[in-house]
């Protein structure tokens, strides 16, 4: 057997075994990359090390810092009852109000899973309290951290864009987060239509209740929630900074990040001590031991291996939407995070080819590997299935799962379709 074939293999165990003994897929990846580079490809540790995702790396824990100290003030409290008042209190816009924030603060650079746990709970009380079907409100939630998902300053646009760039490819961030946002939005639109949204009109929570939820207190809006207190004030400054700083200066995420947490953490450093301790620190293990053994993979050659076997189809089409499909059912059982940063680098040498283009074919992978987290195998779709509260959980897990079945079966199509086959990029 191949040097090649033995490590896509190791990869496939990798992923096999985080999916089915819950073990951080990072930590894994680490150890195939040292039993692989070491006794595989005859790497020694600079050579397994040249992989190391440094720039990700800080931007992982420069964003989820600044973002755990958003949470820690009640700043991400004063978004929610801030939403809120904005719609009135209509109830037909609730469900969307849970969908703008949770996209709204996934595209300023919080952990999808992250920003689905603060919001899953407020929103499924809500739909509790109120008679909005669950599925359609926990669907609008995750679809709504993936609309947003992949801003520039987010952790899955920091990570595509970061790999695009690593690998020398055409790449178009734009193109990337609007391709995400846009197709999220539509599936959210159906959602509502047929999980019963339109039947919300003409109801509001002025003449239902006091719009706040019940329940065993998760979820539940801080009585001071109202309030813009100074730190909250700085905190959506520096949340608006780290905007401007990416977008117009062109700075470092990660480093811009940090810089602006280190700030707050001196001027509030009661509400910001425990911040450190909530950084995505399993998501910078995933991240990091992933990219970490892709590198190992590209030393020893099996990228180009890999790319070439995908090649050899003869059809290029028909081998991008096979990598759609890959993408998709892998991460509704694994982490979306990991198969991006492995199927990309894995797409390299096939996209190298000219004949379908870059930009169009890196969206697709990207959407196709994060619309299905509604799966209730996928953390978004279990911390949705967890936080519905008075439901039959049985019926509502197999809601999820067969309506995470339909994305994963329609949704890789329906990208390539529109993104592959007219060739953008």
């Amino acid at each position: 057997m191949s040097a090649e074939l033995i490590s896509i293999l190791v990869l496939v165990v990798v992923f096999v075994i985080a999916t089915t003994r819950s073990i951080n897929m990072g930590a894994l990846a680490f150890a195939a990359a040292f039993g692989v580079g070491e006794l595989v490809a005859d790497l020694d540790a600079d050579g397994i090390f040249a992989g190391f995702p440094g720039d990700l790396f800080v931007v992982l824990v420069g964003v989820t810092y600044l973002f755990a100290i958003a949470r820690a003030n009640g700043t991400t409290d004063w978004l929610v009852h801030a939403a809120i008042r904005l719609v009135r209190g209509r109830i037909v816009l609730i469900p969307w109000v849970m969908f703008a924030i949770t996209g709204a603060l996934t595209a300023i650079g919080a952990v999808s899973p992250a920003a689905v746990a603060i919001v899953a709970p407020i929103a499924l009380s809500f739909a509790a309290r109120y008679g909005i079907s669950p599925l359609l409100m926990g669907a609008l939630v995750v679809h709504g951290a993936q609309a947003g998902g992949f801003s520039p300053i987010s952790i899955y646009g920091s990570i595509v864009n970061g790999v695009v760039e690593r690998e020398n490819l055409p790449g178009n961030e734009l193109v990337l987060f609007f391709a995400s946002l846009v197709v999220n939005l539509i599936i959210a639109a159906i959602v509502f239509v047929l999980f019963g949204g339109l039947k919300l009109k003409g109801r509001d929570l002025e003449s239902e209740g006091d719009g706040r939820t019940k329940g065993n207190g998760a979820g539940e809006l801080a009585a001071d929630a109202a309030n813009l207190t100074p730190a909250r004030t700085a905190t959506l400054t520096a949340l608006a900074v780290l905007v401007v700083a990416v977008l117009v200066f062109d700075l470092d995420a990660g480093l811009s990040a940090i810089t602006l947490a280190v700030i707050l953490s001196a001027f509030w450093p009661d509400a910001s001590r425990k911040a450190v301790t909530e950084v995505a620190w399993p998501t910078v293990l995933l991240i990091c031991g992933v990219l970490t053994y892709v590198g190992v993979l590209e030393e020893m050659g099996t990228i180009e291996y890999a790319g070439n076997a995908v090649g050899d189809i003869g059809v290029p089409l028909l081998a991008a939407v096979l990598l759609c499909y890959i993408a998709a059912i892998i991460s509704a059982f694994a982490s979306s995070v990991g198969i991006m940063g492995a199927l990309i680098p894995l797409a390299v040498p096939f996209l190298a080819q000219g004949e379908i283009g870059a930009v169009g074919m890196i969206a697709a992978l990207a959407v196709s590997a994060t619309v299905v987290d509604v799966s209730p195998f996928s953390t978004n779709g279990a911390l949705v299935l967890a936080a519905a509260p008075d439901v039959d959980r049985e019926r509502f897990f197999r809601q999820l799962m067969v309506y995470g079945g339909i994305v994963v079966a329609a949704v890789p199509a329906a990208v390539w379709l529109v993104m592959v086959v007219p060739g953008f990029g």
